[in-house]
């Protein structure tokens, strides 16, 4: 295979899965700056697409638009920040099924189902390190003598 075409071709993966990633976390987070972030990895995914097929084809074109997708990113960020914090203080919550006031008219309300609980018994309990100040185990004789130096 052709080194241009190999470096193409991984280019496109690395975009493929930043986007693949960022699609996965918009669509099953509730949470609005995770959501936010999400699309923020999904522009930066397409950004390196276009960045990767404007060097195969020796063209400044795909490089020009990312650095247009990098200006409307900080445009977005911004905006998406304003909106985040006036959202908040009206809600006090950043969970999106808060908002579901904001939907059409046509649409049906949210209905949130919540998970069943796990039974009891199945819980493993988490490790657990040990209290601050409690010195560990050594060995006089490894501490004291150095076979090398």
């Amino acid at each position: 295979m052709h080194p241009e075409i190999a470096l193409l071709n991984d280019f496109l993966l690395v975009g493929a899965a930043l986007f693949g990633v960022g699609l996965i976390g918009f669509v099953s987070r509730r949470n609005m700056i995770v959501m936010f972030l999400s699309v923020e990895i999904m522009l930066q995914g397409v950004s390196l697409s276009l960045a990767a097929w404007g060097r195969f084809h020796n063209d400044f074109g795909g490089q020009t638009l990312v650095l247009f997708i990098i200006a409307v990113a900080a445009c977005e960020a911004a905006i998406a920040l304003a909106l985040i914090l006036t959202l908040f203080h009206r809600r006090c919550s950043l969970d999106i099924a808060a908002w579901h006031f904001l939907r059409e008219a046509n649409q049906p309300p949210f209905r949130d189902v919540p998970l069943p609980e796990e039974p009891a018994e199945r819980r493993e309990p988490w490790p657990r390190l040990p209290p601050a100040g409690v010195r560990p185990e050594t060995f006089g004789e490894k501490d004291k003598y150095r076979p090398r130096v």
